[in-house]
């Protein structure tokens, strides 16, 4: 009988093909099994790369979600032990050519050293009134007039370091108020310490309201310091219509600390403005040392919707009118034409006349 050749496929009732025999290997059951292991294993390894990069994703954001630890801070030197928190600013007064000295401390209550970079800054007011300071290069005044023991100061963890500053002021400064601050920098971030510095000499308070307008319910104007000091000023509004009283504010002290020569365009809520009059809007000013300054304005209030719709209205009635009057005069002109009777013709009956005649005559 001759050898077995191919293959040979082994039954079991109920369950199908089993395995296939093939000459010298045996049945191939567990082969196929290994097959489709790996299949599935295939199809799973995707999934669990998956997981396994949101799972590290979600490691490293709660890692870098961790609450940073406190951050280093710059303010006036405190005079003494237990003297509380200290000055919100520096507060110095001195004639042309003195020397005003005092102590900036840096404490850094972190982990790690801290190194911080220090410079002087002129102060100006923003265009709505905020507190600001110069650039690196801008400054001409107070910024300028000061010096540090050290341009950089490292401070150790845990630790607070007191920085000699000193203000050397010119001989030829003009009197009066030189707002400006000490900048400290680090690890791309900014403190400013506020410096109050005044020069002896004569004091001049002078405050002006200016280019004050109306419209939109809401009142415009702008504050100039004329003088010499910082002013913190107070407002108060009133406004008179046509037929009375229209606004009543009493004096308020407005957000805005004016700096010594600076503009500030302010505005100043009406919700509750006319829909239609004529109003007289009345802005006072004052400022300690005898500030004071005053402005007025005029505005028309009209209900500008209305108005117009009421005059597109009357130019369509208008525009109708003339129409149907332009209408009217040509159908009276047809049936004028169509009911008369033709005019004789003069050469006609001259000449039926004429017949007449000589027919007498024969």
């Amino acid at each position: 009988m001759p050898p077995l050749t191919g293959h040979a496929t082994r039954l079991v009732p109920g369950h199908g093909v089993v395995g296939t025999a093939v000459p010298g290997h045996g049945v191939a059951g567990p082969a196929v099994a290994r097959l489709s292991a790996v299949r599935r294993l295939a199809r799973v390894l995707p999934l669990l790369a998956a997981l396994w990069c949101t799972v590290a994703t979600a490691a490293v954001a709660g890692a870098t979600e961790h609450p940073a630890g406190p951050a280093w801070t710059a303010q006036p030197a405190v005079s003494g032990p237990g003297r509380g928190e200290g000055r919100p600013y520096f507060y110095l007064e001195g004639l042309p050519g003195s020397v005003l000295e005092d102590r900036l401390s840096v404490t850094n209550p972190g982990p790690e050293p801290v190194t911080v970079r220090l410079r002087g800054a002129d102060a100006y007011n923003t265009g709505n009134g905020g507190f600001a300071v110069r650039g690196a290069h801008g400054s001409t005044g107070t910024g300028a007039w000061l010096r540090t023991a050290s341009e950089e100061v490292t401070v150790p963890a845990r630790t607070r370091a007191d920085v000699p500053v000193s203000f050397t002021v010119p001989e030829d400064a003009q009197p009066g108020d030189h707002p400006g601050a000490i900048v400290a920098e680090s690890g791309g971030r900014s403190v400013g310490v506020r410096v109050q510095l005044r020069v002896g000499g004569p004091t001049l308070a002078a405050l002006t309201v200016e280019d004050v307008t109306v419209g939109g319910g809401t009142i415009h104007y702008a504050l100039v310091n004329r003088g010499n000091a910082v002013l913190v000023p107070r407002l108060s509004v009133s406004a008179d219509g046509v037929f009375g009283t229209l606004l009543r504010r009493g004096a308020r002290t407005l957000p805005v600390e004016l700096l010594p020569g600076q503009r500030v365009r302010l505005t100043e809520p009406w919700r509750d403005a006319p829909a239609l009059d004529s109003v007289t809007v009345r802005l006072r000013v004052t400022a300690a040392g005898g500030a004071h300054g005053e402005a007025t304005a005029s505005a028309a209030f009209v209900p500008w919707v209305p108005v117009t719709g009421g005059a597109l209205l009357l130019l369509a009635a208008v525009a109708a009118g003339v129409y149907g009057l332009r209408r009217r005069r040509r159908t009276l002109r047809c049936t004028r034409d169509d009911g008369a009777e033709p005019a004789p013709d003069p050469q006609q009956h001259s000449d039926e006349r004429h017949l007449v005649k000589a027919g007498a005559e024969s």
